[in-house]
């Protein structure tokens, strides 16, 4: 049974990486290459990254809840106990919490980016790369990015906070 826990945990850290790994090389990387070089054809290998690298995304995260839930259930905690306050108020509840909401929070974001507002900017860009709706919608889609970024480094420490205890 340990044997098992701990693959649920190296898949669990393993999916986390892919994930946030993907998401840094894309901003650190991808993006600034690409604006050195022509909108047009940016815009296309970006939205055809972005397809690709969204496939991965949301395996991810899937993995991560799979891994997520079961992780707890090794660790004796069910849904059962999320329900009840008294366990809520624990150290190691409050930042379960945290982390649980967080990480629905960058579900909603990256459904966002992913879905609407991502598609939207490549359209428009795809139309018209110099236009002011086009820089319009490449903000929007670069500022959601970076907002999920900073969100995966925050469930990373509270990651982190949640097996090794919190700072204070």
């Amino acid at each position: 049974m340990h044997a098992l826990y701990l693959v649920s945990v190296w898949l669990h850290i393993l999916a986390a990486t892919a994930w946030i790994g993907g998401m840094f090389f894309l901003v650190l990387v991808v993006v600034p290459w690409l604006r050195s070089g022509g909108r047009r054809d940016a815009s296309t290998f970006l939205r055809e990254t972005g397809v690709r690298f969204r496939k991965v995304g949301w395996i991810c995260f899937g993995v991560l809840v799979a891994t997520g839930t079961l992780n707890l259930w090794f660790r004796g905690i069910g849904f059962a106990d999320l329900a009840q306050a008294e366990w809520r108020a624990s150290p190691f509840g409050r930042i379960l919490a945290w982390k649980l909401g967080v990480f629905a929070v960058v579900l909603i974001v990256s459904a966002l980016h992913d879905f609407y507002v991502g598609p939207h900017a490549a359209r428009v860009i795809g139309a018209g790369p110099d236009t002011a709706e086009a820089a319009r919608a490449r903000r929007r889609a670069s500022l959601l990015g970076r907002a999920n970024m900073l969100l995966a480094l925050v469930l990373v420490a509270v990651g982190v906070m949640l097996v090794r205890g919190a700072p204070l």
